[in-house]
């Protein structure tokens, strides 16, 4: 039950029409459909690579990471219903860079409001070079830090919701589950300020709006759909999952937010 997805019948909603699942025959082994036997897995592969748009290696990096994000966000359902299992590192590169532009483009976009907002703050910044060195100095260390908070939330809420699985009967997946937080990442940076303008200027208001919508039910719904598609369990029991997860999340995420805020502190 953990290691292998269960089938999902279901419907496709109008939010999942945005991610394609190519009807394909693959190699379960290296994730080739080409493999003449088998080819030996790389890092690289997933079992069905083709799931996860990021794990392909016919397009662009640009162009991977962005049908990720839109895939974990406006096509939920499908796609963690569907995740495959595989290697860490191609999830934890797309994590890292989704949330790094993430954060960046949320302080792009808050830094000219706080100017405004606090004008003497503004003034003493231009005007003393210390405070800008100060300020420096917390940007250099804060965004980082920051970035790695989120990163390790999504991951403890992929690793709790695989406790409350199992608390269920399910079988352990804790590598897909770990892959799931990472790849949850992607929601950080469809909602925020970059994601909402590149689907405003890619695919127009109707579909910006449509991404707000889905972005509000993107940690629910993903937590179903993984819970249901890939652990078999059946509703009641996936609803009483995803709170243990959700508890156990939360838990984490203070705590480690705590330590970085402490170590911030200190260093600075």
């Amino acid at each position: 039950m953990g290691n292998e997805p269960a089938i999902v019948r279901r419907h496709p909603s109008r939010d999942d029409e945005t991610f394609d699942v190519p009807a394909a025959v693959l190699c379960a082994c290296c994730g080739q459909p080409d493999c003449a036997g088998c080819t030996p897995a790389t890092e690289e592969g997933s079992g069905v690579v083709a799931v996860v748009p990021w794990e392909r290696h016919t397009d662009g990096t640009w162009t991977r990471l962005w049908s990720t994000a839109k895939a974990t966000t406006l096509g939920a359902n499908t796609f963690f219903a569907a995740l495959p299992d595989g290697a860490i590192l191609p999830a934890m590169r797309f994590a890292v860079l989704a949330e790094g532009l993430a954060v960046l483009s949320m302080l792009a976009a808050l830094l000219p409001l706080g100017a405004i907002a606090l004008p003497g703050l503004t003034l003493e910044l231009a005007q003393n070079p210390s405070a800008r060195a100060s300020a420096a100095r917390w940007l250099l260390f804060g965004v980082p830090c920051l970035v790695t908070w989120m990163i390790l939330a999504h991951a403890a809420h992929g690793a709790a919701l695989d406790l409350g699985a199992s608390r269920q009967g399910a079988h352990p997946a804790r590598r897909r589950a770990l892959r799931f937080g990472l790849y949850a990442c992607g929601w950080d940076l469809m909602t925020g300020p970059l994601g909402a303008l590149f689907v405003l200027f890619s695919e127009g208001r109707k579909r910006m709006n449509d991404l707000l919508s889905a972005a509000v039910r993107a940690p629910r719904t993903a937590s179903n759909a993984y819970l249901e598609g890939i652990h078999a369990l059946p509703p009641a029991a996936a609803a009483r999952a995803q709170r243990t997860g959700s508890i156990a999340a939360a838990a984490l995420a203070v705590i480690s937010g705590f330590a970085i805020i402490t170590a911030l502190a200190l260093l600075l």
